[in-house]
């Protein structure tokens, strides 16, 4: 067996994502035989009194064959359909099948909106919080039905490390149809598998960039590999393997890839800034301000901002942009976006003695900043 992954024997809650091609045929439908064999695994962890929360893809894909669709629908209307078909039947068949082992389970359907505003992140983590101190195991899954932006978006894996950070787990397992991170393709002969990922410089060389195999799913290694990076961020160590090896995975052999987790964990209210809101608009800003954020973490003033994008309010997470526009850091703006233009280039002291002391203020503090 090799040397057994601590990280993983330790880990009292988890949070498993599993996607659709691991759940349903490739002509679409659920497969009750591998819904019901992951089932068996996630059953027997909640028995042995870890904590489990499953994000679980499939219901697209589930709807399909019950709605005699051949392939999955690229209109969003029938993508929609679909979902509100299969959503169900999945949910039913988990209920069932977690029954067996004398669990409860619980569905949350989320959308973008609910981990990227702060009011509905508290909300989310509120009814999964209540649902695992009830016994009770969460299954989430975006909402599809009447959502847009993550069906368009791909796969629930960023959603699944959103979570893993929202519940505060001690680990998070990415389940799919393939093994592991490969340094290319997996049916290429000389791609080799990576057994463990400490820092972003050991993805140097590796080839993410085409998606899974299967035809009913949306994600590939790209959206995986961004969801251990953003989990290991918030220092939660990520497993990454297929479905078929959850069993040996779950009892800490050394299957699939380990991305290590890193050493701290950072403030919970800058991992959502980071991870978890959306940019209202950008403020471009001159190499000397780009080296006092990123290099000195000191607050962005106005004299350091050349241009302004987008419509916002004050309060609102705004990105701060290099000369090139690459995004350096992202941050609570603390002027509305017509402000802004008339303040441009201009120091503190000049403001406040041309405006008065309410401008004597930063466009953005230090601690209402993270780099990204």
């Amino acid at each position: 067996m090799g040397q057994v992954r601590e990280e993983v024997i330790g880990a009292r809650r988890i949070v498993v994502k599993v996607g659709s091609s691991s759940l349903t045929t490739a002509a679409g439908g659920i497969d009750e035989q591998r819904v019901d064999s992951l089932v068996d695994v996630l059953g027997g962890l909640a028995t042995t009194g870890r904590e489990v929360v499953l994000v679980s893809s499939g219901a697209i894909a589930a709807g399909l064959a019950p709605l005699r669709l051949r392939r999955r629908p690229r209109d969003l209307a029938t993508q929609q359909a679909a979902a509100s078909v299969g959503q169900g039947l999945l949910i039913q068949r988990y209920a069932t099948g977690f029954a067996r082992h004398g669990r409860t389970v619980g569905q949350v359907l989320l959308t973008v909106d609910d981990v990227t505003r702060r009011a509905h992140y508290r909300n989310a983590y509120r009814t999964l919080r209540k649902l695992l101190d009830l016994g009770a195991l969460p299954i989430v899954n975006e909402n599809d039905t009447v959502a847009t932006e993550e069906i368009r978006f791909g796969d629930n894996d960023r959603l699944a490390a959103l979570v893993a950070a929202l519940v505060d787990a001690d680990l998070l397992v990415l389940l799919s149809d393939v093994d592991a991170l490969y340094t290319g393709s997996p049916s290429d002969p000389s791609s080799r598998q990576v057994a463990h990922v400490d820092l972003a410089s050991d993805l140097s060389g590796i080839n993410i960039s085409k998606p899974g195999k299967s035809g009913v799913g949306t994600g590939g290694m790209v959206t995986k590999v961004e969801a251990a990076r953003i989990a290991t961020g918030f220092g939660i160590p990520v497993v990454l393997t297929s479905a078929s090896l959850a069993t040996p995975a779950f009892g800490g052999e050394e299957v699939g890839t380990l991305f290590q987790a890193a050493r701290k964990r950072p403030a919970a209210r800058l991992f959502w800034l980071a991870h978890a809101t959306a940019p209202r608009g950008r403020l471009h800003l001159d190499p000397g301000a780009v080296a006092a954020v990123v290099a000195r973490r000191k607050s962005l003033l106005p004299a350091g901002i050349t241009a302004v994008d987008g419509s916002f309010a004050a309060g609102d997470p705004v990105d701060l942009v290099d000369g090139d526009g690459a995004p350096v850091a992202r941050g609570l703006v603390n002027y509305d976006a017509v402000e802004l233009p008339a303040l441009l280039g201009r120091s503190t002291p000049e403001l406040a003695a041309a405006l008065g002391p309410g401008y004597e203020r930063e466009v953005v503090h230090r601690d209402d900043l993270v780099l990204l």
